[in-house]
């Protein structure tokens, strides 16, 4: 069982963003007292159920080099490095 702030770290998402989920119905939560509790097997689910492949053509760019990895730019400039 996992709370939310242990569910964000673990998926490397911001706390609102699985609050988000648990009020829009994507992951199942037990509210106790104020705090929400996630099923660790849950939120595997949902994180493995939004993982989508790109198609074939959108891997590389027009040129036909690697398509640049923007997700790993942004999250790594906001750890710092």
């Amino acid at each position: 069982m996992l709370t939310v702030p242990e569910a964000a770290r673990r998926t490397k998402r911001d706390p609102e963003t699985v609050r988000r989920w648990i009020r829009s119905g994507r992951l199942k939560a037990t509210r106790i007292g104020t705090q929400h509790i996630i099923d660790e097997d849950d939120l595997a689910r949902l994180v493995g159920a939004s993982t989508l492949s790109l198609p074939a053509a959108w891997r590389r760019t027009a040129t036909g080099e690697p398509m640049p990895d923007v997700l790993a730019a942004i999250r790594s400039s906001r750890v710092g490095r």
